[in-house]
Protein backbone atom coordinates (compact mmCIF):
# COMPACT_ATOMS: atom_id res chain seq x y z
CA UNK A 1 0.00 0.00 0.00
CA UNK A 2 1.09 3.74 -0.94
CA UNK A 3 2.41 6.05 1.76
CA UNK A 4 0.49 8.86 1.53
CA UNK A 5 2.31 12.63 1.55
CA UNK A 6 0.69 15.93 2.06
CA UNK A 7 2.11 18.41 0.05
CA UNK A 8 1.76 21.82 1.78
CA UNK A 9 2.75 24.51 -0.19
CA UNK A 10 1.07 28.33 -1.33
CA UNK A 11 2.08 27.66 -4.92
CA UNK A 12 -1.55 26.84 -6.24
CA UNK A 13 -2.21 30.73 -5.29
CA UNK A 14 -0.31 31.81 -8.33
CA UNK A 15 -0.33 30.66 -11.76
CA UNK A 16 3.31 31.09 -12.71
CA UNK A 17 4.15 29.05 -8.97
CA UNK A 18 1.51 26.36 -9.88
CA UNK A 19 2.87 25.37 -13.15
CA UNK A 20 6.34 25.67 -12.62
CA UNK A 21 7.26 24.94 -9.19
CA UNK A 22 4.88 22.52 -7.65
CA UNK A 23 5.16 19.66 -10.15
CA UNK A 24 8.55 18.80 -10.12
CA UNK A 25 8.09 18.41 -6.39
CA UNK A 26 5.34 16.64 -6.71
CA UNK A 27 6.53 14.28 -9.92
CA UNK A 28 9.59 13.72 -7.77
CA UNK A 29 7.87 12.33 -4.67
CA UNK A 30 5.70 10.52 -7.13
CA UNK A 31 8.64 8.76 -8.13
CA UNK A 32 9.61 7.81 -5.30
CA UNK A 33 6.04 5.42 -4.88
CA UNK A 34 4.26 8.07 -2.81
CA UNK A 35 0.45 8.97 -3.40
CA UNK A 36 0.75 12.88 -3.23
CA UNK A 37 -1.88 14.67 -2.54
CA UNK A 38 -1.75 18.17 -3.04
CA UNK A 39 -4.13 20.87 -1.90
CA UNK A 40 -4.71 23.06 -4.87
CA UNK A 41 -5.27 19.73 -6.66
CA UNK A 42 -7.64 18.18 -4.72
CA UNK A 43 -9.54 21.29 -3.82
CA UNK A 44 -9.74 22.99 -7.18
CA UNK A 45 -13.66 21.46 -7.65
CA UNK A 46 -15.13 24.19 -5.22
CA UNK A 47 -17.11 26.92 -6.34
CA UNK A 48 -15.12 30.22 -5.17
CA UNK A 49 -18.21 31.95 -5.99
CA UNK A 50 -20.73 30.47 -3.29
CA UNK A 51 -20.38 31.23 0.20
CA UNK A 52 -18.87 29.14 2.37
CA UNK A 53 -16.11 27.74 -0.02
CA UNK A 54 -13.27 28.86 2.31
CA UNK A 55 -14.52 26.74 5.28
CA UNK A 56 -15.06 24.00 3.14
CA UNK A 57 -11.48 23.84 1.57
CA UNK A 58 -10.20 24.34 5.28
CA UNK A 59 -12.31 21.58 6.52
CA UNK A 60 -10.45 19.03 3.64
CA UNK A 61 -7.52 20.50 4.38
CA UNK A 62 -7.70 19.59 7.92
CA UNK A 63 -9.13 16.20 7.04
CA UNK A 64 -6.32 15.42 4.67
CA UNK A 65 -3.70 16.54 7.25
CA UNK A 66 -5.27 13.91 9.66
CA UNK A 67 -5.70 11.37 7.21
CA UNK A 68 -2.07 11.18 5.69
CA UNK A 69 0.70 9.14 6.54
CA UNK A 70 3.22 12.47 6.51
CA UNK A 71 3.44 15.91 5.32
CA UNK A 72 6.11 17.11 3.24
CA UNK A 73 5.96 21.50 3.72
CA UNK A 74 7.04 23.54 1.29
CA UNK A 75 8.75 26.36 3.79
CA UNK A 76 10.07 29.55 1.46
CA UNK A 77 9.61 32.89 3.12
CA UNK A 78 10.63 35.03 5.09
CA UNK A 79 7.92 34.21 7.43
CA UNK A 80 6.48 30.67 5.31
CA UNK A 81 3.16 31.09 4.56
CA UNK A 82 0.74 30.69 7.30
CA UNK A 83 -1.35 28.17 5.91
CA UNK A 84 1.51 25.84 5.50
CA UNK A 85 2.21 26.42 9.34
CA UNK A 86 -1.17 25.90 10.05
CA UNK A 87 -1.02 22.52 8.39
CA UNK A 88 2.57 21.71 9.83
CA UNK A 89 1.66 22.37 13.37
CA UNK A 90 -1.15 19.76 12.35
CA UNK A 91 0.77 17.03 10.96
CA UNK A 92 3.58 17.61 14.36
CA UNK A 93 0.66 17.58 16.65
CA UNK A 94 -0.88 14.36 15.48
CA UNK A 95 2.85 12.66 15.22
CA UNK A 96 2.84 12.58 11.37
CA UNK A 97 6.18 11.88 9.69
CA UNK A 98 7.24 15.65 8.51
CA UNK A 99 9.42 16.51 5.73
CA UNK A 100 10.44 20.07 5.12
CA UNK A 101 11.35 21.50 2.24
CA UNK A 102 12.97 25.75 1.53
CA UNK A 103 15.11 26.08 -1.59
CA UNK A 104 14.90 30.22 -0.15
CA UNK A 105 18.25 31.19 0.83
CA UNK A 106 17.04 33.64 2.86
CA UNK A 107 17.62 32.88 6.94
CA UNK A 108 14.19 33.49 8.87
CA UNK A 109 15.42 32.12 12.68
CA UNK A 110 15.36 32.94 16.47
CA UNK A 111 18.33 30.22 17.22
CA UNK A 112 21.82 29.62 15.56
CA UNK A 113 21.01 26.03 14.76
CA UNK A 114 18.20 26.05 12.39
CA UNK A 115 17.80 28.01 9.39
CA UNK A 116 13.57 28.80 10.32
CA UNK A 117 12.03 29.60 13.31
CA UNK A 118 12.42 26.91 15.74
CA UNK A 119 9.16 25.89 16.02
CA UNK A 120 9.19 24.46 12.76
CA UNK A 121 11.78 21.84 13.45
CA UNK A 122 9.51 20.42 16.72
CA UNK A 123 8.56 17.83 14.63
CA UNK A 124 12.01 16.43 13.37
CA UNK A 125 14.29 14.40 15.35
CA UNK A 126 16.90 16.60 17.59
CA UNK A 127 19.72 14.96 15.85
CA UNK A 128 20.11 14.57 12.28
CA UNK A 129 17.16 16.94 11.55
CA UNK A 130 19.20 18.18 8.53
CA UNK A 131 17.91 14.67 7.17
CA UNK A 132 14.09 15.54 7.06
CA UNK A 133 15.14 18.94 5.90
CA UNK A 134 15.69 19.49 1.37
CA UNK A 135 17.07 22.48 -0.13
CA UNK A 136 16.50 21.31 -3.78
CA UNK A 137 14.38 19.13 -5.62
CA UNK A 138 17.35 16.57 -6.91
CA UNK A 139 17.95 16.24 -2.85
CA UNK A 140 14.40 15.18 -2.59
CA UNK A 141 14.82 11.54 -3.78
CA UNK A 142 18.38 10.82 -1.92
CA UNK A 143 18.65 7.33 -0.45
CA UNK A 144 20.92 9.01 2.62
CA UNK A 145 17.75 11.24 3.36
CA UNK A 146 14.96 10.49 5.90
CA UNK A 147 12.24 10.56 3.18
CA UNK A 148 13.41 7.81 0.87
CA UNK A 149 14.49 5.97 3.76
CA UNK A 150 10.95 6.17 5.50
CA UNK A 151 9.04 5.74 2.38
CA UNK A 152 11.15 2.20 1.43
CA UNK A 153 10.26 0.51 5.09
CA UNK A 154 8.55 -1.77 4.61
CA UNK A 155 8.20 -1.72 1.36
CA UNK A 156 9.11 -4.37 -1.38
CA UNK A 157 11.26 -1.54 -3.39
CA UNK A 158 14.44 -1.21 -2.54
Amino acid sequence: MKKTIYLANPYGFSKQQKELLLPPIAEKLKSLGAEVWEPFERNNQQDFSKPGWAYIIAQADLSDVRNCDAIFAIVNGTPPDEGVMVELGVAIALNKEVFLFRDDFRRCTDSENYPLNLMIFAGLPEKGWEDYYYQSVEEIDSKDKALYKWLMEDSEIT
